[in-house]
């Protein structure tokens, strides 16, 4: 006989419930078994099956049919009620019910019209036992009623206005589909520019003259009735300007058209929603639909986002070109505000949806059937949830509880009812109702009160036969009121299975996962309730599994010759098998050139159809296998050369003298391959703990065919074999039959243990579990012990499963602590484990570092030194000291002002430590504390010092102003950061001569609080370099340069390598201070005249000076006009290469001289390539000036410095 396998339902372990396997009693819904003869003798209260839905719409133009369908025994009658009141089915002559049901059938083909028959309806099923009730179902017909007849303007309107063409569909039920089409039934294409909205209407964002057509029509699809509606055709012309000007010059009037907003480019601006905001209510469940359509040109683009928050991944769905944004199965999570964003060439606007989710009620735990046996308890619960939070009613055989009779027994509380000692007449049905403004449920439950016997409605004596090493399921269906527990027995006298290899379902179902030839035999089923016991027994035999141990090979053969294909089967010896061929999976050709026997297939006189692929199906009662091979046909040809390649794989193999800890495995090679077999290798599977890892075990000889496998305990062995030539290694071979090992007590511990604290007062113990191979057995479990280290307390322990920590609570702060893990299993302890030493929790230490001392090195550098905190007080791992320092007080300002502290950590146990960085004269101060592992401890007492002067940082900046013919004036900035009180300013300079070459040195001394000096006695027409620094006590700062030039005489001209540098030459002479020129003005004017013709002449004569020429052919870009705002010279430019003296000589307009522009060398000087002079003097280069527009309040003129104009300012 066959394997009969019941439906699986909720596995238990064997090894996680007590030592007898039994079925708890439920209080919950147990659903009477569907037997016939136990469904003879059980009464059972009605419960509805099958419904019309809530809202029905039904086609007008069929008959009605209204369902209800029940179960219960005995049979329910039926009624029914229409709009709350009782519908008397006999009196009206349309209405029939259903024989055997309560389902109405409403003949309306005949006569009668469906609006009739609205109305909301409902079904009562009732018998001896309670009444259960329907839905209301509401019933209305469909409708797809026409459009109303209006006169439809055509539409013109110019090129890249804006329209919206209105659909407004009848009201039908249900909602219509809608869609445009043309007169010749053709969708009209839609596009980011062209869409359909949710309402229907047509939507032009911007139209163009290809938009212009005369059948833009909206039709409306009813699909309950299966009709179409169509409204009337509108017609759109888009024109042109010029075409508009030339309608408008035929006396029609702007006003006249569709739209009169300007053609041209435009923002976007939203046609659909209206505002800046707009909300949107949508119910938990359904599609949540948002919509944005914007107008404008160029075609905006829409975006989507939600504020505060991000899009669901997988349930948002964009659609009719992103301008929809959808979200399905909607719930209370995706309310918010949703905003849509539109977007062209010309700007962006954006519209803030806030969207509410509701919820119509919905169950969080609807109530079930209870059958109860008299005296018993038990409850019903109705739990759902909404939004609003629906509101709870019950109802007891479809009449409000409130006006029901009386029940002791019951007890209601919300949501619950109790049920407390019940007796036969507490049987009813119970109906629930969750309700808010969006919906409601009803949900019918019976409390049955029944007291029953156990039945045990498995056949007696039945037999399984099931394969070796696949699971055995033996069947118990029962049935009992109180629900019996089951219990499994083996044997006559056996006792109840509570072995690990066993699970019982909670339909009584004996699941035996791997099912050896030691679970033969005979198996009884017990069932037990307060009423009785009832036993029945069944077979199980375990048959050996067929194999093909000689499976057909693939073939090369001649046309002409015979051909064989062996098939050898092994099988149970009481198992019949019949071998069957196939052909390319058919059956064989019907040819008496094909014999079959026992083990073979024959072809004789081969041709080139019998090539395919040949197929042994070996068959019992139990199982099956196949092996396949192919045959090619070939013309002859000679014999071919021995082909070479890796072994076939092992087969057959077979398990022999099994032991606790080893097994004889044994197996047949494979064909070698033309290549002799080196090694076997064993691989082994855990089908327990690692099923489908294959993990290497050992290898052996190629000369052997059985070895001896050392085993570990609790493992579920598979075993397969691999051969290996010198071409390589073979597949695997089939695996073998599992071998289930003996468990044993664990022999290894755990790893990795270690004991920290994460509070104070607490030790977190943590180790490594075993895996499950190395469980040895069930029950794996772990007793974690401790103790304190310096103590002489016992030993604490606990044992704890399934975890790898443990939290040891109410310690004192960071003490050592001894630990040890074992492992132990149901059959014993590990061996006795390492002990570790481990700390409970840290705290923040408790005192401050003492004798904080502080030792100045120098201005920027600190030593600290502090006394080390007790061990004791620091309660953890000292992580090392950290001090913080900030800059208090200045020293030269006196002036409090808050800087950030800076901290510095030091590892360890360091009592000292540096602080670099400092900034020099300024008043510190400094704190120490500890730190563990927990944080900081107390900070010791503020230390405060104070760090020496500094040399200072350069003057900010120096400039030369007030030139005249012999002083220049000087005016600076003192240093950004003086580093102590300033003592003098030292002032350095030297002339320059036409040669580059440097005068004598001049060293001044400036006082401190100076921030301008004038030089006097220099020389007129001079460069001079300046060199300029600050001091201190402590010593010179680095240093600011710049140089500038003295005016020239009355009647000279600058010098030609004045144009070299940015320095100020003012052609302006200082009347004031010059008395004794204006007095020779007038005596020496005809030399001076002479001496100017004279100094042209010789600059023409060198050739070096087309100066008015040049400027007008081209500007020469290397040559800077004078500024517009100090009326100095330009400067000269050196082309080719650009020398530290120009570097060094380019200053900004105001003469103010940065710190990095002033760090050019004496060396730099003389190095010009086009600074050079001839024999004669004159100067190699090109001098050109520029004419600009002098300021409107400035008197002297700003054209460059030409003997003409030198000549003109003293005319």
């Amino acid at each position: 006989m066959q394997l009969k396998i019941m439906p699986k339902k909720k596995r238990l372990s064997a090894g996680r419930v007590p030592l007898i396997l039994f079925l708890c009693q439920m209080i919950s819904a147990l659903e009477v078994p569907l037997d016939p003869k136990l469904l003879e003798d059980l009464v059972q209260p009605p419960t509805i099956t099958q419904q019309s839905p809530k809202d029905y719409i039904i086609d007008p133009r069929e008959n009605i049919v209204i369902q209800c369908e029940a179960k219960g025994k005995p049979p329910p009658s039926f009624s029914w009620t229409r709009n709350g009141t009782h519908f008397d089915i006999d009196k009206d002559p349309l209405v029939t019910m259903k024989p055997g049901s309560g389902t109405l059938i409403i003949n309306i083909m005949s006569e009668g019209k469906a609006e009739t028959y609205e109305g909301v309806y409902q079904c009562t099923a009732r018998n001896e036992r309670g009444a259960a009730i329907s839905n209301n179902i509401v019933v209305r017909p469909s409708r797809s009623p026409l459009w109303t007849k209006e006169k439809l303007e055509p539409i013109t309107l110019r090129n890249g206005q804006s329209l919206v063409l209105p659909c407004r569909p009848p009201v039908g039920l249900p909602p219509p589909i809608i869609f445009w089409m043309d007169n010749s039934f053709q969708r009209l294409p839609q596009s980011e520019r062209v869409s359909q909205g949710l309402n229907g209407d047509l939507y032009f964002s911007n139209v163009l003259p290809e938009d212009t057509r005369e059948d833009y029509i909206c039709y409306a699809r009813f699909n309950h009735t299966q009709t179409i509606q169509q409204k009337q055709p509108i017609s759109v012309k888009v024109i042109s300007v010029d075409e508009l000007n030339d309608t408008i010059a035929a006396n029609l009037s702007d006003t006249e058209f569709y739209s009169a907003k300007s053609s041209r480019e435009r923002p976007p601006t939203f046609l659909t929603p209206e505002g800046n905001a707009s909300k949107k209510e949508e119910l938990r469940g359904n599609v949540l639909s948002l919509e944005c359509i914007a107008e404008g040109l160029p075609t905006p683009i829409i975006y989507w986002i939600k504020e505060d928050g991000i899009l669901p991944i997988n349930r948002t769905f964009y659609k009719n070109f992103k301008k929809t944004l959808q979200i399905i199965h909607v719930s209370e999570a995706d309310s918010g505000n949703y905003q849509c964003i539109a977007k062209n060439a010309l700007g962006a606007i954006h519209h803030t949806i806030s969207v509410t989710v509701k919820a119509a009620p919905y169950w969080i735990m609807a109530p079930q059937n209870l059958v109860l046996s008299p005296g018993e308890d038990g409850t019903l619960i109705c739990r759902a949830n909404g939004k609003p939070k629906p509101r709870i009613s019950w109802l007891t055989n479809g009449v409000p509880v409130e006006i029901a009779p009386d029940d002791p027994s019951r007890k209601i509380d919300g949501d619950t009812i109790i049920f407390s000692n019940v007796q036969e007449s507490s049987s009813a049905v119970y109906q629930c109702n969750a309700s808010n403004e969006y919906g409601y449920l009803l949900a019918n439950a019976f409390i049955n009160v029944l007291a029953e016997p156990p039945r045990i409605l498995t056949p007696t004596n039945t037999l399984y036969q099931v394969i070796a090493n696949r699971p055995a399921l033996l069947d118990c269906a029962f049935f009992g009121s109180p629900l019996p527990t089951i219990e499994w027995f083996k044997g006559a006298k056996g006792s109840a299975l509570h072995e690990d290899i066993y699970v019982l379902h909670e339909n009584g179902t004996l699941e035996i996962p791997v099912a050896q030839k030691d679970s033969t035999g005979t198996y009884t089923c017990v069932a037990r309730n307060k009423l009785g016991i009832a036993k029945n027994e069944v077979h199980l035999e375990i048959k050996d599994p067929t194999r093909i141990i000689k499976q057909p090979e693939y073939a090369v053969v001649q046309r002409g010759s015979t051909v064989s294909f062996e098939c050898k089967v092994k099988h149970d010896h009481t198992l019949i098998p019949t071998v069957i061929w196939l052909k390319d999976n058919s059956e064989l050709p019907s040819d008496e050139r094909f014999t079959t026997d026992k083990d073979h297939l024959v072809i004789a006189d081969v041709s080139d159809d019998d090539s395919g692929t040949y197929t042994c199906v070996a068959n019992t009662t139990l199982d099956s296998v196949s092996a396949s091979a192919v045959l090619s046909v070939v013309a002859p040809t000679p014999t071919p050369a021995p082909v070479y390649d890796v072994p076939n794989p092992p087969f057959d193999l077979e398990l022999t003298n099994p032991l606790d800890k080893s097994v004889q495995l044994s197996w047949t090679p494979g064909d070698d391959n033309n290549s002799p077999i080196t090694k076997f290798i064993i691989e082994y599977e855990d089908t327990m703990h690692e099923a489908g890892m294959w993990h290497h075990h050992t290898e052996v000889s190629g000369t052997q065919t059985t070895a001896q496998l050392k085993l570990s305990p609790y493992v579920n062995y598979s075993f397969r074999v691999m051969a290996e030539n010198s071409i390589g290694r073979s597949l695997p071979s089939e695996a073998s039959e599992q071998y289930l090992t003996k468990a044993a007590e664990p022999d290894k511990n755990p790893t990795a243990v270690e004991g920290l604290g994460s509070e104070p007062d607490n030790l977190v113990i943590t180790w490594k579990p075993l895996n499950g191979f190395e469980s040895n057995g069930p029950g794996l479990q772990y007793k974690v012990s401790w103790r304190q280290k310096d103590g002489d307390d016992e030993w604490t322990s606990v044992v704890v499963a399934n975890v790898s920590k443990y939290i040891v609570s109410g310690t004192p702060t960071f003490v050592p602590y001894l630990i040890k893990v074992q492992a132990l299993n149901d059959v014993g302890f590990a061996p006795e484990p390492a002990v570790v030493m481990g700390h409970s929790g840290e705290d923040l230490p408790m005192v401050a570092p003492g004798n904080v001392r502080v030792n100045v090195v120098n201005s920027t550098l600190a030593e600290v030194h502090w006394d080390a905190v007790p061990l004791k007080s620091i309660r953890g791992h000292l992580q090392g000291y950290r001090i913080y320092y900030w800059k208090a007080q200045s020293s030269s300002k006196r002036n409090r002002r808050h800087i950030e502290k800076k901290i510095l950590t030091f590892q360890g146990s360091k009592t000292h430590g540096m602080l670099p960085g400092l900034e020099p004269f300024s008043h510190y101060t400094l704190n120490v504390r500890v730190v563990n592992g927990k944080g900081e401890g107390p900070a010791s007492s503020d230390q405060v010092f104070n760090t020496p002067e500094g040399v200072p940082s350069a003057p900010s900046s120096l400039k030369i102003v007030n030139p005249t013919l012999d002083s220049l004036t000087l005016e600076w900035d003192p240093p950004s950061h003086p580093n102590g009180i300033l003592t003098e300013y030292t002032l350095k300079y030297q002339p320059i001569n036409s040669t580059h070459e440097l005068g004598p040195l001049v060293d001044l001394k400036i006082p401190a609080n100076k921030t301008r000096w004038t030089l006097k006695n220099l020389n007129f027409s001079t460069r001079y370099k300046f060199y300029f620094y600050a001091q201190t006590s402590a010593g010179s700062g680095s240093q600011i340069t710049e140089e500038a030039v003295t005016t020239v005489d009355e009647a000279g001209i600058l010098p030609p390598d004045v144009g070299a540098g940015k320095a100020m030459a003012s052609r302006q002479v200082d009347i004031a201070t010059q008395g004794w020129f204006i007095g020779l003005m007038c005596a020496v004017a005809l030399l001076i005249l002479i001496l100017l013709i004279v100094c042209f002449i010789r600059r023409n004569k060198g050739g070096k000076y087309p100066v008015k020429e040049k400027e007008d052919a081209r500007a020469d870009p290397e040559i800077q006009p004078m500024k517009e705002d100090d009326g100095t010279f330009g400067e000269y430019s050196d082309a080719e290469d650009h020398k530290p003296l120009k570097k060094g000589s380019r200053t900004p307009s105001d003469r103010t001289v940065k710190k990095e522009d002033s760090d050019d060398s004496l060396v730099d000087y003389g190095e010009g390539v086009n600074g050079q002079f001839n024999e004669d003097g004159s100067f190699i280069g090109q001098y050109s000036g520029k004419k600009e527009k002098e300021p409107a309040e400035g008197n002297e003129s700003s054209e460059a410095p030409s003997p003409v104009n030198a000549m003109n300012s003293f005319v």
